[in-house]
Parts: C-alpha cells; sequence; structure tokens
C-alpha cells in the first residue's frame, strides 16, 4: 500500500515545510513578491472551495536536496494528480506506492542503458539524496486535473529555483524532459552545464520523434560528463534508503 506520508495538503503553509538552509534566499523574496502573493491567494481559494490539492509539501525536493549537493536537475511538468502518488519529487511516489506509466519508462531507460533490472521502489528519494534535484515546472495539482495549477506563479519560483542551480559555480546536468521543461531551457549556460533534453517519458510521448524519451542515454550521458568534471557520478541502480 502507498505510505500515507504524501496526504493532500491541507492547507497553504510554506514555512512549515522544511527546505535546506541554502533554499532560503531564493524562497524567502518569492513569498513576499505579488506573484508569490497571488500564488497563496490562489491555493488558498482553491482549497476553501474544497479542492484537493497534491502533494502535501510541495518543496520536498528542496528538503532532500540542497543548493550545494546538486548535480543533476531533473525536469519534469507537475506532479501526479492521484491519491498517495505525489511526495513532492518530480516523476516520484511515495515508498509503497504504484509504479506510475512515466516512471517505469524512466526505469525502462535506466534498464536499457546499464542492465540489470528496474528498482523495487517508485521512490526516487535515494536519488535525491545524491545530489539529483527532482523538480517539476509547476508544483502542486487539484485531485485528478491534471495542468490544473499551471500559470498560477510556480512558474516564477521554479525559474528561481533554476537560475540559482545554473549560478552556482559547481557544474551541472540538466535533464530537460518534455515541452514544459525544454521551455526552461534559455535560463541554463549550456557552456558551463550540460543541458540535456527529450520527449517527456509518459506513453504518450516516449517513443516518438523527434526525441523519444526511450533511447535517449542521458543517464550514461550525465555521469560520464560529471566524471569529466571530476564530481562524483550517480548510482541511478542504487537502492533507495528511505
Amino acid at each position: 500500500m502507498p505510505s500515507a506520508a504524501a496526504p493532500s495538503l491541507m492547507a497553504w503553509a510554506p514555512e512549515r515545510w522544511p527546505v535546506a538552509p541554502d533554499w532560503e534566499p531564493v524562497l524567502q523574496p518569492f513569498w513576499h513578491s505579488l506573484a508569490g502573493r497571488r500564488l497563496a491567494q490562489h491555493l488558498q481559494q482553491r482549497l476553501a472551495a474544497g479542492a484537493t490539492i497534491y502533494p502535501a509539501t510541495p518543496l520536498r525536493a528542496l528538503e532532500l536536496t540542497p543548493l550545494a549537493d546538486v548535480r543533476v536537475v531533473v525536469l519534469g511538468q507537475d506532479p501526479y494528480h492521484g491519491p498517495g502518488q505525489a511526495e513532492g519529487l518530480a516523476f516520484s511516489v511515495p515508498p509503497g506506492g504504484k509504479v506510475p506509466p512515466s516512471l517505469r519508462n524512466i526505469f525502462k531507460e535506466l534498464v536499457r542503458e546499464y542492465g540489470g533490472t528496474a528498482p523495487a521502489s517508485a521512490s526516487l528519494q535515494g536519488w535525491a539524496r545524491q545530489g539529483v534535484l527532482l523538480l517539476n515546472t509547476v508544483l502542486t495539482v487539484e485531485q485528478g486535473a491534471p495542468a490544473s495549477h499551471a500559470r498560477c506563479g510556480w512558474e516564477v519560483l521554479t525559474d528561481h529555483l533554476l537560475s540559482a542551480c545554473n549560478a552556482d559555480p559547481a557544474p551541472k546536468v540538466f535533464l530537460l524532459w518534455g515541452a514544459h521543461a525544454q521551455a526552461k531551457a534559455p535560463l541554463l549556460d549550456a557552456q558551463r552545464h550540460l543541458v540535456l533534453t527529450a520527449n517527456h517519458p509518459s506513453p504518450l510521448s516516449a517513443l516518438r520523434p523527434p526525441a523519444p524519451f526511450i533511447g535517449c542515454g542521458h543517464f550514461r550521458a550525465a555521469n560520464a560528463w560529471l566524471q569529466k568534471k571530476n564530481q562524483k557520478t550517480i548510482a541511478w541502480l542504487q537502492k533507495p534508503k528511505n
């Protein structure tokens, strides 16, 4: 059964969502900006109207992966919109949850590149703790309504988060999967960092041209580049320690 650790968002309380301290200089100006206040107002209104919003901890990625530790950024679209799925990490499901179709394709590509068997757990917390920032372009969603919180203000914050990663002196790999993620490419310096793009791993696009996700080779390419830059590589098939 899925973990009970990721219930619906019950209240808009960003001050109670734990994050690594080095993300605070990015977050605090946003919460006090016009975009941040409008986002807060929108979510408060939707909650008051009875909407069920996922995940309970939208900033979980910023808790598990401090800015100083980021070596790879995986950028998706928005959280899973079913009960017990979203846990604040792009593509990841709480321990014990069923592997969703997009994550199944991610695992399929991992096995294609490295061999062996797919990870048993649908949670990617083990990646996050190695320095893989699992970020969506939008950080909340309403139950049963994908992309329901697009253009509500989250994109402004995720622009700031990506810009902070880009400005950090340590070389990084950015994996932009799908059109929403690829729209963020202008924020990134492809001369200092490695920027790789492919279709979203959703079954609707994973095999389609011009850049099918299956066969993209991103996991090996990321590690080869990190090694070339004298950075620690990612154990993509490591059993998560949840």
